[in-house]
């Protein structure tokens, strides 16, 4: 079955052209927010593929509770509207209670669901009943097809606009695996299915007060994904990784971006698929 196309930001994402969610891991600065979205805009830009900004304003699942955050709900909406000032790119970041919705939802165009509150009924309900996009990570304890439940709740409130992400399956202790069968499990359900490429190759939980990576593997992943026909990718990119404040050692480089992009667009030119 083909996966149903979804309208983001005046655009209709998920035809069998391949779109693309990219950003830093969570707001560090607005200096530092407002020139990854410029720099990611150029890539998607000179390319010319359909392109999501993401960061995130609040990480409320953090390892510890001295990491990093990010600026809170209203300060990072505040500097995410710059963003998108600055890219003209639609933006995403995630929501954890049911009380962040609706203020999100008056800024971003994509309202993401983290992997760990894929069951969380009333938000999953809130964000969709917004009307705004809705991208449902799948949670490292879900299968595939437990998915299909979890779309039912966005579908009936009568948002049509969904997007499920496959972000890595927990394996054991502190390791995630990727199943790409999950890929065409979901793609039957009729709607846009991303591979969040950079999230799978994390080690939760691996250096005892956070986690850890394995960033040079994120090629080998992504390019399976292209082989894999998957509907979008989602890349936690860095300028400088080793200096990240969140997600560091599995975040993508930003200078190794552009180049990979070109060759997932081949991958999937070599499958005839559109682009």
């Amino acid at each position: 079955m083909k996966s149903s196309s979804i309208q983001i930001g005046g655009r209709r994402l998920g035809r069998g052209r391949p779109f693309f969610i990219a950003g830093p891991c969570v707001i560090e600065s607005e200096k530092h927010c407002l020139k990854m979205a410029e720099r990611l805009a150029g890539i998607a830009a000179r390319v010319n593929v359909d392109f999501i900004f993401k960061a995130s304003y609040d990480k409320a699942n953090r390892s510890s509770p001295r990491s990093f955050r990010g600026p809170g709900l209203e300060e990072g909406l505040r500097i995410l509207e710059k963003a998108r000032e600055v890219s003209g790119l639609p933006l995403l970041s995630d929501v954890h209670e049911t009380s962040q919705v609706r203020t999100a939802a008056e800024v971003l165009d994509v309202l993401q669901i983290p992997a760990f509150l894929s069951r969380q009924t009333d938000l999953i309900r809130a964000a969709a009943a917004t009307g705004r996009a809705v991208n449902i990570k799948k949670g490292q304890f879900l299968s595939p097809w437990d998915m299909r439940n979890v779309l039912e709740k966005v579908l009936d409130t009568g948002n049509r606009n969904v997007i499920l992400t496959e972000r890595g399956t927990s394996f054991g202790y502190n390791n995630l695996v990727v199943d790409f069968r999950c890929f065409a499990i979901m793609q039957s359900f009729g709607w846009p299915v991303v591979f969040d490429v950079t999230h799978s190759v994390q080690i939760p939980g691996g250096k005892g007060d956070r986690s850890g990576g394995e960033a040079r593997y994120i090629p080998c992943l992504a390019r399976a994904g292209a082989a894999a026909g998957v509907d979008g990718f989602f890349f936690e990119v860095h300028d400088n990784p080793e200096r990240a404040l969140s997600d560091g050692p599995n975040a993508l480089n930003l200078k190794l971006f552009p180049r990979l992009l070109d060759e997932l667009l081949r991958i999937r030119a070599s499958l005839g698929k559109p682009q």
